[in-house]
C-alpha cells in the first residue's frame, strides 16, 4: 500500500473503533466504550513521537500499544488529558510564563 492511499483511507476513519477495525486489532468493546477518547488522544501522542512518515505497521503497533495501556489500567492513572494530570497535583507552566508580573 501507497503513503497517500494509506493516508487517503485514513481520513475516512473516526472512532476508536474504525481505527481499531481498520488496523485489524482484537478489542474488547467494555474497554474502548469507557476509553475512546483517551486511545484516540494516546495513539495521538505516540505518533507525534515516531515521525512524519506514515506507515501501515507503525501505525499498528502504536494503536495497538495505546489500547493496551487502557485494558492494563484506566484513564485517570494513565492521565492522558489535563485534566487527569491537573487532579494527580502534576500542573505545567509554560516557559513564556516564567517572570511575568515581576515590575
Amino acid at each position: 500500500m501507497s503513503n497517500t492511499s494509506f493516508v487517503k483511507e485514513m481520513a475516512g476513519l473516526e472512532s476508536a473503533e474504525d481505527f481499531l477495525e481498520y488496523f485489524g486489532i482484537e478489542y474488547d468493546e467494555a474497554v474502548v466504550t469507557v476509553n475512546r477518547l483517551h486511545i484516540l488522544q494516546r495513539f495521538h501522542d505516540y505518533l507525534r513521537g515516531a515521525g512524519s512518515i506514515p506507515e501501515y505497521e507503525t501505525w499498528r503497533s502504536l494503536l495497538r500499544r495505546a489500547y493496551e495501556d487502557f485494558v492494563r489500567s484506566d484513564a485517570r492513572t494513565e492521565g492522558v488529558f489535563r485534566v487527569f494530570k491537573r487532579a494527580q497535583g502534576i500542573a505545567t507552566v509554560p516557559l513564556s510564563a516564567i517572570g511575568r508580573g515581576r515590575s
